[in-house]
């Protein structure tokens, strides 16, 4: 299916996976509809993005925690961009990495409050067009933490697992519709997501990597947009992918 001319809206598109997956549908002729906190670097990605191909850019200053916001910013849409053909859930973030009983509320906050309450919020707000004009794809960023649990990382974990619930009940409620839901899964993705998660420690975000080769961000947005371009009549209910090295959120295979 072709992807040129479709509105495709990308939520954490400054950056690492969402700035991937914007570049990717803007080499496929898409109009590109992109929101993220960081005002600044969301510009610079339109800019590249328009370089890239794509038809059209419109960006917002979004913080999907903020119902209201998200709301506000869907209902405030021109006319022209209101038609949102692609939704790409991909704002999310991973904070800390502690022992449950150890652990920093504020961190768990901030996770919940994107990863699962604001996956709600921009899902609520854009669904409900898609099954009115009975088209529509949404395209949600899971993780392999959403399948196995690992040590330290209970909350993130348990947010993953909420988004594959959520993506997968997303999909039977839109059953009888021709609204496509599909959720992408990666593994170890080298991102700014490790140096999120550590506050900014750079020595501590190497390590992560140390002897494997990671999947990029492109690699994931190549795994969206060929999700996106499957026939009307398919879809895709989920893709999990790791790099080699990688089995499961558990078990690595590090080079010495």
């Amino acid at each position: 299916m072709s992807l040129k001319g479709k509105i495709v809206f990308v939520t954490g598109a400054s950056a690492g996976i969402g700035a991937a997956t914007a570049l990717a549908f803007a080499a496929e002729g898409s109009r590109l509809l992109l929101a993220a906190r960081r005002a600044s670097k969301l510009a610079e990605v339109a800019a590249r993005c328009l370089d890239h191909g794509a038809q059209a850019v419109h960006s917002i200053d979004l913080d999907v925690r903020d119902h209201r916001a998200v709301q506000q910013s869907i209902d405030d849409l021109p006319a022209e961009w209101s038609e949102i053909d692609i939704l790409v859930n991909n704002a999310g973030l991973s904070r800390g990495l502690e022992k449950l009983y150890t652990g920093k509320i504020q961190d768990w906050e901030e996770m919940i409050d994107t990863n699962i309450k604001g996956l709600l919020y921009v899902t609520r707000a854009v669904v409900p067009g898609m099954v009115v004009r009975n088209r529509g794809h949404v395209i949600n960023l899971g993780s392999t933490a959403g399948e196995i649990t690992y040590p330290n990382g209970a909350v993130y974990c348990a947010t993953k697992a909420a988004e594959r619930s959520i993506n997968d009940g997303l999909r039977q409620d839109v059953l009888g519709t021709h609204v496509r839901v599909t959720s992408v899964d990666p593994g170890m993705v080298e991102t700014e997501f490790s140096m999120v998660r550590f506050h900014g420690d750079t020595e501590r975000a190497a390590k992560v990597y140390k002897g494997i080769k990671p999947l990029t961000a492109e690699d994931v947005a190549d795994v969206i947009v060929w999700a996106a371009s499957r026939p009307a009549h398919v879809n895709i209910a989920r893709v999990l992918l790791t790099p080699v090295q990688q089995a499961n959120s558990l078990l690595f295979s590090r080079d010495e």
